[in-house]
């Protein structure tokens, strides 16, 4: 049976995270029940990358197979049939969830487990303004960029991450591969970016938090690598909330794709 990647963007502000539960919207359960429409078979995706209420994704991907034939939906040639496709789902969609791309994979791909990377920005803003209030953290604190910087780099040698990690969490290890970890000014929004091999649950939003105890003074970067080598969750901060956090991009091996990538039907 054939199997498809699809790319897609979305604000995650109305929905209770990426993935299907019980008696909850989510991202998941929207975008299935748009493809039942279309295409008139139930299908179950598979996610690339999980996200929690209230946040949001520049990029994530999805991935499912179907017995319809999509390379050739309307006698038409692949790329176009997948076009159709796309522009048919986002007129069923709500406002807030975008497909960008619909691509055709090999049967053994995964979209979670063949990502090699992961990158997510958090955003703060420290004037209020009222149009940042669903994807931004208003933390109106004078702030010690420099210090921000530093606890930043640290985080570039750490290999273990237990101390941002939430409980009860399934992972089998606690070792990440951090590739980038930078703090940036980006018109009213100071950013934090980080990107990595693989993140544990809740882990971005806890360095975040963790940091800004630096930047405001109330904890020293040699006590932020205490937080760090005592491996316990009780010594961070998780004390930011979802709506400042975007997951930016997820990345697969050069060339995973192939050449036949199929463009959205877009301006």
């Amino acid at each position: 049976m054939p199997r498809y990647f699809l790319e897609l963007s979305y604000k995650g502000t109305q929905y209770c995270g990426f993935q299907s539960q019980q008696n909850a919207n989510t991202i998941q359960a929207e975008v299935e029940k748009a493809i039942e429409i279309l295409l008139k078979e139930k299908i179950t995706l598979t996610g690339s990358s999980r996200t929690d209420t209230g946040v949001h994704a520049w990029q994530n991907y999805f991935h499912f197979d179907t017995s319809f034939p999509l390379q050739s939906w309307g006698g038409v040639k692949e790329e176009v049939a997948g076009m159709h496709f796309v522009y048919k789902m986002n007129a069923i969609l709500p406002g807030d969830i975008v497909i960008k791309q619909l691509l055709p994979v090999p049967g053994n791909a995964h979209c979670r487990f063949d990502a090699v990377s992961r990158a997510y920005d958090y955003y703060i803003y420290r004037q209020k303004d009222p149009f940042l209030k669903e994807i931004a953290f208003y933390f109106p604190y004078k702030m010690d960029l420099q210090k921000l910087e530093l606890a930043a780099l640290i985080l570039r040698d750490t290999l273990d991450f237990t101390s941002f990690s939430k409980r009860n969490t399934q992972a089998k290890t606690f070792t990440c591969g951090i590739l980038k970890s930078e703090w940036r000014l980006e018109k009213e929004c100071l950013v934090y970016h980080v990107k990595a091999n693989r993140f544990l649950r809740g882990m971005v939003r806890a360095l975040t938090a963790t940091m800004l105890k630096i930047g405001r003074g109330k904890l020293s970067p040699d006590e932020f690598r205490e937080v760090i080598e005592a491996k316990d969750c009780t010594k961070a901060s998780f004390a930011v909330p979802p709506q400042g956090l975007f997951l930016v991009s997820v990345e697969y091996p050069p060339g995973y794709f192939g050449e036949k990538e199929i463009l959205p039907l877009l301006p």
